[in-house]
């Protein structure tokens, strides 16, 4: 995610913070770069000139100029700055406490709008919503049979009315099924087209009117850079929309979108969307993301993302298991089954620290979670619980069970070893493995 950006901003900070004196040339010279590397990434053109005329402005005080370490206050200048151009704190969902909770999705065909509301249900069944999705595009094909396997694999119900291509009806008729059947919450999937037109506007309007939603959302792809801003104007200059859902940022973002669209229609970031899956879809944070993109990483998102995924019970019989160094490959499966829930492994590795720059052109393959799961999942129960009897012959029928090579079995059980050792040496100093907590976590 945004991988091209944080490079070019790094090469181009580093200029800066190489040097021992810092001076209006040499600040000049590098903001210059860095407004080069904004319009390259397809930022707005008035967003980036307002960037480096603020970054300029606060860099040439005499903080700065009389800094031991300039470098380093000009960094994060640019990082307070990049907080604020992506709206400075999270937005939450304004959801109603009591009675229902209606939003409804607006964007162009083919931004994802779809998953996105199985994703946002997911979400909120999560929080303890009762949710709805309803199939209101009924003109792209499949649009309502897509929804309706998506709403059965989080266990939602669907509310269509398949004989009918009236989306208004369909829309306010929900509301009433809803409050029929005890839901508190609807996600309304509209309609889109290939591009801004007045008959998608119109109708999106009169479903707004008709249901008087609690939230409305823009959903766009993150990968159509200036167009996608474009489009946001236009939807809410003639809608108007409570909050942006930014989708497919795990693709090949240049990050133009994202760093625009908040400038442009003044409307928060309320949701990113990284992958296919339904459980990919996290919170928009401007702090964190300004972070990402300087490649200084996302501590806290990557934490959070283990704690959803511990149960508290499980996490104390693992530590008791490790301090015991009784950890086998049936609590190595559970970890691995844990880990590709939280996301990709390049997404995972990009939120530590001075990680994320070096994984551009590295091969983090998410397929040998796979191979490792095939190979443990052909062992017995006893050669899990105690690979010490795992001899030729055994490796053998696991290789051929598992469809993977011996070289590969023999790779998987090293490294396993390796683990125990190290497990034995961190016992012995007393340590302890526990997840952190973050309520009071905090980047400086």
């Amino acid at each position: 995610m945004l991988e091209d950006l944080t490079e070019k901003l790094e090469k181009a900070l580093k200029k800066i913070t190489g040097q021992g004196k810092i001076t209006e040339s040499n600040i000049s010279d590098t903001l210059r770069e860095i407004r080069r590397v904004l319009l390259d990434a397809d930022v707005n053109y008035k967003v980036a000139k307002d960037f480096i005329d603020r970054v300029k402005e606060k860099s040439l005080g005499k903080e700065v100029l009389t800094s031991v370490t300039p470098g380093q206050l000009i960094t994060k200048i640019i990082y307070d700055e990049l907080t604020e151009l992506l709206g400075n704190t999270g937005s939450e969902l304004q959801l109603n406490p009591s009675g229902l909770t209606v939003i409804m999705l607006i964007g162009l065909q083919g931004c994802g709008k779809t998953t996105f509301s199985a994703k946002l249900a997911k979400y909120l069944q999560d929080r303890k919503r009762n949710v709805l999705l309803v199939a209101a595009d009924v003109y792209r094909p499949a649009a309502r049979s897509q929804l309706k396997i998506l709403g059965s694999q989080i266990k939602a119900p669907v509310f269509s009315i398949d004989e009918s291509n009236d989306p208004v009806k369909i829309a306010t008729e929900s509301l009433a099924y809803a409050k029929e059947n005890g839901l508190n919450t609807v996600i309304i999937d509209t309609a889109g087209r290939l591009h801004v037109d007045d008959d998608m506007m119109k109708e999106a309007a009169e479903i707004k009117s008709k249901v008087n939603p609690t939230q409305t959302l823009f959903v766009v792809d993150s990968m159509t850079g200036q167009d996608a801003v474009n489009s946001a104007k236009s939807f809410h200059e003639q809608v108007e929309f409570d909050g942006i859902v930014l989708t497919k940022m795990d693709g090949d973002s240049r990050g133009g979108c994202i760093l625009s669209i908040r400038a442009v229609v003044d409307r928060p970031v309320k949701f990113v969307s990284m992958g296919e899956k339904v459980d990919t879809l996290e919170l928009f944070y401007p702090d964190r993301m300004a972070s990402r993109i300087l490649g200084k990483g996302d501590v806290i998102s990557l934490v959070e993302k283990a704690q959803a995924q511990f149960d508290d019970k499980e996490a104390g019989d693992l530590e008791k298991k490790f301090r015991e160094n009784k950890f086998d490959f049936d609590d190595f499966l559970k970890q691995i089954k844990m880990i590709k829930k939280m996301g990709s492994l390049k997404s995972l590795l990009g939120m530590i620290p001075g990680v994320g720059s070096q994984l551009k052109n590295a091969d983090v393959d998410d397929k040998q979670l796979v191979v490792v799961e095939s190979i443990i999942q052909s062992m017995t129960k006893q050669e899990r619980t105690n690979p010490k009897i795992l001899n030729g012959n055994r490796r053998k029928r696991i290789a051929r069970g598992s469809g993977n090579t011996i070289q590969e079995v023999n790779r998987l059980i090293k490294q396993f070893e390796q683990m125990q050792q190290m497990m034995k040496m961190i016992n012995k100093n007393s340590g302890k493995f526990s997840l952190p907590n973050t309520k009071n976590f905090r980047l400086n």
